[in-house]
C-alpha cells in the first residue's frame, strides 16, 4: 500500500462485500407509481361501470345450490350412453388429429421463411392466422350450421384447430433448422422433394411427434366443449343431461371426462419423454 493509498475499511464478520437487488420493473419512480395507479384505477372502473345484475347473482346462488343439490350422489344408471358419448369424442379426437397434423405439415413448410418463396409464405401464414383466429366454439357452430349436427361438424372443427396449432409450431421449428444440411444437399444437385425428406425431415421428426401427441390430448378435451353446440361426442351427452336436468348424470359425465383427461395427460407426457 502507499502513503497516497486511503486505507480499506474492514468489512464486518459475516456481511458479504457484494450485495444485489433486482431493479424495479420500471426505473423512474414517478412513472411506475404512475403506472400502478392508473391500472388500479382502471380496474376500478371497469368493476363500477361493468353492467352486472347483483341481485340476479343473489338468486343464482339459490340455482347453484339446487344444481350442486341434485348432481349429488352422480348417477352411472345410463353408463351406456356415457361409454357411447366418449368413444364418439375418441373417433373425433383421432380422426381429427390424424387429418389435422396431415395438413398441417404442407401448410407449415409453406410458412417456414426460410424454405418458402415470399408469395407462398404470406399465403401460408394467413392460412395460420385464420385458423388461429376463432374459438373452437365458434368454428363448431359455423360447422354445424353447414354440415349438420354430429360428429362430422366436431372432426372439421377439430381440424381447424388442430391446424392453428400444429402447423404454427411447426413453422417455427422449421425455420430453426441448421440450415447448412440443406445447403449441402443442394450443392450436391439434390432435388427440392429430397432436400426435404432429407435434410429437414430428419430436423424437425422429434418435434412433430411431440406436436401430434399434444394436439390428440388437446383435441381429446376440446371435443368435450364443441359437442355442447351439437358437433358430438361426450360434450352432447353433456348438453343432453343438462337440457334434461338430470344433474346427477351430468356430475358423472364431467367425473368421466376429468378422469380421461387426467389419463391422457399422463400417457401423452410420458410419451413426449421418451422421444426426447
Amino acid at each position: 500500500m502507499t502513503a497516497d493509498t486511503p486505507p480499506r475499511s474492514a468489512a464486518p464478520q459475516g456481511t458479504p462485500r457484494d450485495t444485489w437487488s433486482r431493479p424495479p420493473f420500471i426505473a423512474n419512480p414517478a412513472l411506475r407509481w404512475a403506472v400502478y395507479l392508473g391500472a388500479i384505477l382502471y380496474f376500478g372502473w371497469v368493476g363500477v361501470t361493468m353492467p352486472i345484475d347483483w341481485g340476479r347473482v343473489a338468486e343464482g346462488l339459490g340455482r347453484a345450490a339446487n344444481i350442486f343439490g341434485g348432481a349429488i350422489p352422480p348417477s352411472f344408471e345410463r353408463s351406456g350412453l356415457l361409454i357411447d358419448g366418449f368413444l364418439e369424442s375418441l373417433k373425433i379426437a383421432i380422426l381429427a388429429t390424424v387429418g389435422g397434423v396431415l395438413l398441417s405439415i404442407p401448410i407449415a413448410f409453406m410458412a417456414a421463411r426460410n424454405i418458402a418463396p415470399l408469395p407462398v409464405f404470406y399465403l401460408g401464414r394467413a392460412i395460420i392466422i385464420v385458423a388461429r383466429s376463432f374459438h373452437p366454439v365458434i368454428v363448431a357452430i359455423i360447422f354445424v350450421k353447414a354440415v349438420g349436427f354430429g360428429p362430422f361438424a366436431g372432426v372439421l372443427t377439430l381440424i381447424v384447430y388442430s391446424i392453428g396449432f400444429v402447423a404454427k409450431m411447426l413453422a417455427e421449428r422449421i425455420e430453426e433448422i441448421d440450415y447448412g444440411q440443406v445447403e449441402a444437399m443442394r450443392a450436391a444437385g439434390a432435388p427440392y422433394l429430397s432436400t426435404l425428406v432429407y435434410a429437414i425431415f430428419p430436423q424437425i421428426m422429434p418435434r412433430q411427434i411431440g406436436l401430434s401427441i399434444y394436439q390428440l390430448d388437446s383435441n381429446l378435451r376440446a371435443s368435450a366443449v364443441v359437442g355442447i353446440v351439437g358437433a358430438g361426442g361426450i360434450g352432447a351427452t353433456l348438453a343432453n343431461a343438462f337440457g334434461r336436468y338430470d344433474y346427477d348424470f351430468a356430475f358423472a359425465i364431467t367425473i368421466v371426462i376429468v378422469g380421461v383427461i387426467l389419463v391422457s395427460e399422463g400417457v401423452s407426457g410420458q410419451i413426449r419423454k421418451r422421444i426426447q
